[in-house]
């Protein structure tokens, strides 16, 4: 009975923030102030872009996130020269662990290698580099981070697509508006950002789910974005060569891309 309930209430609430939505979008904002207007507005744009009840009651549950605003407020990594980002991030590190795993699960890193052409170094490398491979993936909302950054003027346009991709997300089930990610609101074991995780995703384990948290769905996917973003299987991916400007799709910090590349080669070598 209590389930029943459940629904019709959650059902209620998405109603009311379509209903609230008619009426002309609220304009984004610089505080939380202005949030809840601002969500009932996106709530129609995001059913328009057909999003369902389950997406939709994420959306309304979605808290302003202060964490991930201070987070886009302060990034230093396009500030600090590439040997200091390297040495911050654990560079060493990551390539030791990494040749380790290359040389364990080789089978695994070849089959994604014939299959999509990008060498397990680079994999490797992004997930050492995102999330220290797995141990830590992140420590707020997906939902509430990506609607925050939505909402926020600064890069509202760049992060639309992305929310409404986290709520397509919620609807097929791959995450809940309780699963955590990145301040940024990333996912999984390499970070994707929604609505990437949304067109890129792959069942690699064929249980018929998209689970960027289980290791082989988020290696595929991860080397399926780099495919359909233009990798060239035997060329090469230091910077100058065709490769590189693939990698430069992952993430917009010139540091991080030069270090992926660098990192990548080191665990590669045989």
């Amino acid at each position: 009975m209590s389930g029943v309930c459940g629904g019709r209430i959650a059902g209620f609430g998405v109603a009311i923030l379509l209903m609230a939505g008619t009426a002309q979008a609220a304009p984004c904002g610089d505080t939380a102030q202005g949030f809840e207007a601002w969500k009932a507005g996106f709530a129609r744009e995001a059913a328009a872009s057909g999003v369902g009840q389950r997406g939709l009651a994420a959306l309304g549950a979605a808290q302003y996130t202060h964490r991930t605003i201070a987070a886009d407020r302060n990034q230093k990594s396009f500030r600090y020269s590439l040997e200091r980002f390297m040495e911050l991030r654990g560079s060493s590190t990551i390539v030791a662990q990494g040749r380790k795993r290359r040389a364990r699960d080789a089978a695994f890193y070849d089959a994604l290698e014939r299959h999509y052409g990008v060498p397990a170094g680079v994999l490797i490398a992004i997930h050492g580099m995102e999330t220290g491979f797995g141990g830590f993936m992140g420590d707020t909302s997906v939902v509430s981070a990506i609607v925050t950054l939505t909402y926020d003027c600064r890069r509202s346009d760049f992060f639309r697509p992305h929310a409404i991709g986290a709520l397509k997300l919620v609807d097929q089930g791959a995450i809940t508006g309780a699963t955590l990610g990145a301040r940024h609101g990333e996912l999984g074991h390499t970070q994707f950002l929604p609505g990437n995780a949304l067109r890129y995703g792959v069942d690699a384990d064929g249980d018929g789910r998209v689970d960027f948290y289980n290791l082989a769905d988020a290696m595929a996917s991860t080397a399926n974005f780099l495919r359909q973003k233009g990798w060239q299987p035997g060329q090469g991916y230091q910077e100058g060569e065709p490769n590189f400007a693939v990698i430069q799709q992952w993430n917009a910090a010139g540091v991080y891309q030069k270090a992926i590349a660098i990192m990548a080669a080191q665990i590669d070598r045989r």
